[in-house]
């Protein structure tokens, strides 16, 4: 890698506002820590402002005007069809912003690298979503962000509907089915609703406050706790029928 490359791959990876040491930016360049340091001191020196020292780790303060950004091709292939997909699979505001994204990154490429954007050869099925059920995503999407507490009215697998009061927490895409992960008060206990079976969704007007008892990560802890459970359990009856 050039040095120009990598002065510009150290602001990139120092530009999210994170404290990144120097072990870090030397493992993902390939090179050695005393090479980060001059290169460091070398951008502090030009005017870019970036704090920290050796030990501890550095910082990029916010507001740094940065070039235009640069993609490979495999970059450019990866968000292609990421947008795609949201595309035919996401709400609405998201197929709005993955169009967007993509004006922005046919913006900044060079206009030799410009064709790969319609060249890429991955898409995803065009019959998506159907209207409601975009704008059913868009909600559930602004209730987790805004923290609202919905009522909605849930039809199970054996056809019975319920009205449920959920503080919704995310969601989630499993390819053709989103669910939306909540804490159920009805239930007191997490539970993920599938938006195909949502037939009514509305805010109640209050406001969840942040519980980590009741939250994505602690869901998402208890998940892999029963999986893993049941892995070993799987694992154990498999390893007496050998016996």
């Amino acid at each position: 890698m050039r040095r120009a490359d990598r002065l510009f791959q150290i602001v990139q990876y120092l530009r999210g506002g994170r404290l990144v040491t120097a072990a870090n930016l030397a493992e993902r360049l390939e090179v050695s820590e005393r090479t980060i340091y001059r290169d460091i001191a070398d951008l502090q020196s030009t005017g870019v402002p970036i704090d920290g020292e050796a030990g501890i780790g550095y910082i990029m303060r916010s507001g740094f005007d940065l070039p235009p950004l640069m993609f490979t091709r495999d970059e450019i292939v990866a968000l292609v069809t990421g947008a795609r997909m949201v595309k035919a699979w996401g709400g609405t505001a998201m197929i709005a912003a993955a169009e967007e994204a993509l004006v922005k990154i046919e913006a900044v490429l060079p206009e030799a690298e410009r064709s790969r954007v319609g060249e890429t050869k991955i898409f995803s099925p065009s019959i998506g979503l159907a209207g409601q059920a975009r704008e059913l995503i868009d909600r559930c999407e602004h209730a987790i962000e805004a923290r609202e507490i919905v009522a909605l009215d849930y039809c199970d697998e054996d056809g019975a509907t319920t009205r449920r009061t959920v503080q919704p927490l995310g969601l989630w895409f499993w390819g053709k089915v989103w669910t939306l992960v909540g804490w159920c008060e009805l239930r007191d206990d997490f539970r993920m609703f599938r938006l195909d079976r949502i037939s009514d969704l509305v805010p109640t007007g209050g406001v969840y406050k942040v519980n980590p008892e009741k939250s994505l990560d602690e869901f998402s802890r208890q998940k892999k706790a029963k999986y893993e459970k049941h892995l070993a359990e799987t694992n154990c009856d498999t390893n007496r029928g050998d016996n």
